[in-house]
């Protein structure tokens, strides 16, 4: 048996069971008054347009399905495609594009782009926990990536699109940022607001660290422009894991999403964040990360195109 094979990647019903057992793990929740008793199932019924998952609430007499204020929301494609996108794009450890799921599912190219963008949404987990609790050890640095738009193309990095990525140890995940300039007040105000006071900096030898480690328990860097990329002194001191995780992040870039606006480059990261906070070297598997990206589709409605410019329109 596959795990394709399962039943909820190709019956409605079993779809949606699992779906709701995984965003109503105590019953349904009614969306318009917050009931949790009283809500009945109405059985599906091509003929009369009665959709799949569809309840009533009988405190407001309202109707409504888990689709409700997540990002499935007003989607016409069925649950069953949906986890499978899910799927493919959370076990795929660099990525899946649009075209390659465009072919997959037999949707249009269009509905595929806007569906990776959906999921890449729920992907992003929004987690305000400071890194390195406890006088953990939390890596920080900095890469390049693409094109910055409108920029020319020189020598140097000046007109690549810049991203600050965030690795602590103890727990193995990770936060990446886009920045718009590299300055020591754009990356002091991201480490700040995300790192515990406990927390020991690890960094490269940039200068714009220097001041920002002075707010935390202790720091420590390697000099790369001398070829040190592992303390002499201490082996503990290093940024290697969160370069590593760059690795991944360019070979996934370049090869897969080839074509990344800098509007968009927030949701490619927390994809690529979420599936290395949630990989297989720290227990988590194919089908659990899955589950962790389903549990985040609550409250993350994207619109294709928005009067304020945060929809998920390409244009």
């Amino acid at each position: 048996m596959s795990v394709l094979s399962r039943p909820y990647f190709h019956d409605e019903q079993a779809a949606f069971d699992f779906v709701e057992a995984i965003i109503w793990p105590t019953g349904p929740v009614c969306p318009h008054c917050g009931c949790t008793g009283r809500i009945s199932t109405i059985t599906p019924n091509a003929a009369k347009r009665v959709r799949f998952g569809l309840k009533r609430c009988g405190d407001c007499k309202g109707q409504f399905t888990v689709r409700m204020g997540t990002i499935f929301e007003e989607s016409k494609l069925p649950m069953t495609k949906w986890l499978q996108a899910i799927f493919l794009m959370t076990a795929s450890k660099k990525g899946v594009s649009s075209h390659q799921l465009h072919r997959t599912l037999e949707v249009t190219y269009k509905t595929a782009w806007f569906l990776s963008h959906r999921i890449r949404e729920a992907m992003r987990s929004g987690e305000l926990a400071p890194f390195g609790e406890g006088g953990g050890m939390v890596e920080a640095d900095g890469t390049f990536i693409g094109v910055e738009p409108g920029e020319p193309i020189t020598r140097g990095a000046n007109h690549k699109m810049k991203v600050l990525s965030l690795v602590d140890r103890t727990t193995g995940e990770k936060r990446s940022f886009v920045l718009d300039f590299v300055s020591a007040k754009a990356i002091g105000e991201i480490v700040s607001a995300n790192l515990s006071r406990e927390a020991i900096l690890m960094t490269d030898e940039a200068r714009h660290y220097v001041k920002i480690g002075e707010q935390f328990a202790g720091q420590g860097h390697t000099n790369h422009a001398a070829g040190e990329y592992v303390s002499r002194f201490n082996p503990l001191v290093h940024t290697n894991t969160v370069e590593g995780s760059f690795s991944i992040v360019k070979r996934g870039t370049r090869g897969v999403c080839q074509h990344c606006y800098k509007k968009h480059l927030h949701r490619y990261l927390a994809e690529f964040d979420f599936r290395y906070s949630y990989r297989v070297a720290l227990g988590v598997d194919d089908s659990q990360r899955a589950i962790r990206a389903l549990q985040g589709v609550v409250g993350k409605r994207l619109t294709y195109r928005r009067p304020d410019g945060g929809g998920a329109s390409p244009a």
